[in-house]
């Protein structure tokens, strides 16, 4: 899919509130960007953001974080971002990056409508794939936590898959979530359109301990699984 550029792109991120422009030298530090220890949850892809946006304006004490790749989609978003989020910071970065941004600080992931790779050359470039769920060993905290939404089924489960083979346990799981739960959880705008067009949204949660927690159990030390 193409990109439309927006040609103010750089004036719009720089100067809104909400966008972290050096995010590599907050490493560790994420806590003290929000001045509180409240939980911090990332979305990687915002796209235009709604589904980030509506989530901290409905749960203020969560810390919530939007990643995207491309400038000119968050220049199209920011403008409709409402003022004073406290709880609400965007970064423009590939997610390849994500290990030098965050050092054991996350608590829970989304990945709403990743780009699928469907080329096999390509599946490593899947967020779903060993290489990114290493990267996400780095950032998680007290346990691994991540929710995908996604509507491509080849995608999902080769995701399913890969979650499984990398330790995760799958906490939920549907293929066509808006039939099958009751789900008040905010959309994306994707989701909206596919489900506008009858098409299913497959769905899963998938956790797992930090591997801090589990060389903690090696050493007979307890584990406490702290989920919000």
């Amino acid at each position: 899919m193409r990109l439309r550029n927006v040609k103010n792109k750089k004036e719009i991120l720089e100067s809104c509130p909400y966008v972290i422009m050096n995010p590599i030298s907050y490493f560790g530090k994420w806590q003290d960007v929000f001045q509180n220890e409240n939980p911090i949850y990332i979305e990687i892809g915002m796209g235009k953001g709604k589904f980030l946006v509506e989530n901290a304006i409905s749960n203020p004490n969560i810390n919530f974080i939007g990643i995207e790749k491309y400038d000119s989609v968050l220049a199209r978003g920011i403008p409709k971002i409402p003022e004073g989020i406290s709880n609400l910071k965007i970064i423009r970065m590939d997610a390849l990056e994500i290990d030098q941004v965050f050092s054991h600080e996350i608590s829970r992931i989304y990945l709403n409508f990743s780009d699928p790779w469907p080329k096999v050359r390509h599946h490593s470039r899947r967020l779903s794939s060993t290489i990114f769920l290493k990267k996400y060993d780095c950032i998680f905290k007290d346990c691994c936590e991540i929710y995908m939404r996604t509507d491509n089924q080849d995608f999902y489960i080769y995701s399913l898959e890969s979650f499984t083979k990398y330790g995760y346990f799958l906490d939920e799981i549907s293929f066509d979530l808006h039939a099958c739960f009751d789900f008040s959880s905010p959309t994306t705008e994707y989701e909206d359109k596919f489900s506008a067009q009858g098409m299913p949204i497959y769905f899963v949660i998938a956790k797992k301990k930090s591997v801090q927690n589990s060389k903690d159990e090696e050493n007979n030390l307890p584990f406490t699984k702290s989920l919000v």
